[in-house]
């Protein structure tokens, strides 16, 4: 997929960019569950509103064998049966950390996740939302354009 943009920043600073995307490929490396990274690199996006970014990350759940129907209730997951318990610890995970600047980081939000994720996963997890949330600040004001 070519990237179509208002402003390409691997065209004009690449060195730049390198580091970005050497870290994007170690979170999607990092052993967590390949369909659980895009499930959280999806709710971020939307969030987020990167167009760019829900494409492809639904792309790759359809791709990594997920449902259209659970892609089409990510948002709404907290009234859906179809997240499993550490998924769904993961999502609120996502939109804590996501919503940062909104409100302060609930005690809970943390004891939730680490009741599904050991400690090594939960560093992993939150660099993965660091990641997506990243991508999300460059794919949007820079206008890249999904396919």
């Amino acid at each position: 997929m070519g990237l179509k943009a208002r402003l390409n920043p691997y065209k004009i600073a690449m060195k730049t960019m390198e580091p970005m995307s050497a870290l994007s490929d170690y979170v999607d490396k990092c052993g967590l569950d390949y369909g659980l990274i895009e499930l959280v690199k999806l709710r971020a996006s939307q969030i987020n509103g990167c167009a760019f970014c829900i494409d492809l990350h639904t792309t790759r759940l359809r791709e990594h064998g997920d449902t259209d129907k659970r892609m089409h209730l990510v948002s709404a997951w907290r009234e859906s049966t179809l997240f499993s318990d550490r998924e769904r610890a993961a999502l609120e995970w996502t939109e804590v950390l996501t919503r940062l600047a909104d409100r302060h980081l609930p005690r809970e939000a943390l004891d939730r996740v680490r009741d599904q994720f050991d400690d090594d996963e939960v560093v992993k997890l939150t660099m993965t939302i660091v990641v997506i949330n990243g991508w999300n600040r460059i794919a949007v004001p820079f206008g890249y354009e999904h396919a």
